[in-house]
Formats: C-alpha cells, sequence, structure tokens
C-alpha cells in the first residue's frame, strides 16, 4: 500500500512537470508582416529593422519625412509603401547600391547591409541631413 501512495505521488508530480515543461516551450514568432515590393533591403526583414532604416538612415540623414519617397495611397489615406509612383524611390534604391558597393569595394566590408553600424559611407556621408547633397532645396 504505501509503495501504491509512493509510486502514485511520483506519476503525479512526473505529469505535472511535463505539463508544465510543455507550456513554456517557446515558440519562434512567426513575421505576420510580408513587405512586398523591397529590392534592395532584405525581403525577411524585421519591422523593428525597417522602421529603423527608414528613421535612422533617410528621416535622419536626409531629413525628409516617408512621404518623400512614398506615394499618397490611392484611397486618400496614408501613404501606398508598395508604390513605385515616385521616381524618388528609385532613386533611392541606386543610391543605397551605391553606398552598399563603395562600402564592400573600397572598405572591404564583406556583408555591407543598410542600416548597419560597420558602413564607413553611409546616407550621411553626404547627405548630412539634406535631401539633396549639394544643398539645393529642392531638385525637381
Amino acid at each position: 500500500m504505501k509503495l501504491n501512495k509512493k509510486l502514485v505521488v511520483i506519476a503525479a508530480l512526473a505529469g505535472t512537470v511535463t505539463t508544465v515543461a510543455a507550456f513554456t516551450i517557446v515558440k519562434p514568432v512567426k513575421q505576420d508582416t510580408a513587405y512586398k515590393n523591397l529590392k534592395v533591403l532584405p525581403k525577411n526583414i524585421s519591422s523593428k529593422e525597417l522602421q529603423s532604416i527608414m528613421v535612422d538612415d533617410f528621416q535622419d540623414d536626409l531629413g525628409v519625412t516617408c512621404s518623400f519617397c512614398h506615394a499618397n495611397a490611392k484611397d486618400g489615406h496614408g501613404l501606398d509603401f508598395e508604390s513605385d509612383a515616385k521616381p524618388e524611390k528609385e532613386i533611392t534604391r541606386a543610391m543605397m547600391r551605391m553606398t552598399i558597393g563603395i562600402n564592400k569595394k573600397y572598405f572591404k566590408i564583406k556583408h555591407p547591409q543598410i542600416g548597419s553600424n560597420v558602413l564607413t559611407v553611409t546616407c550621411n556621408t553626404c547627405h548630412k541631413g539634406q535631401p539633396f547633397p549639394d544643398g539645393s532645396a529642392d531638385q525637381k
């Protein structure tokens, strides 16, 4: 009888430990946002990384807001981030490719990525907080 009670207690403890362990397994968070029309930035970029690049590399380094490159949404509410309607967006892509190329070729950075702090040449190198490197207010 004593042996059966010990067996029941051990089985109950084992069951409890197994149940608790099953509920504490951390599942990888699946990225719920699939960004469309990324041509230079990585397609699997996290929203945190993308936001950081947009704020630190474009808003701060060029002194612009999102609407500088992104077109208005057709319904008039917000911006259409997927659209290529504004030429500034393709110019930005060309500038990102140029920056990556300069860092790779001249500074021997093996895998340069926009937003990385290992880059020697960044948007700010030339723009210094201005939309156009030569300082002109508008070149349209």
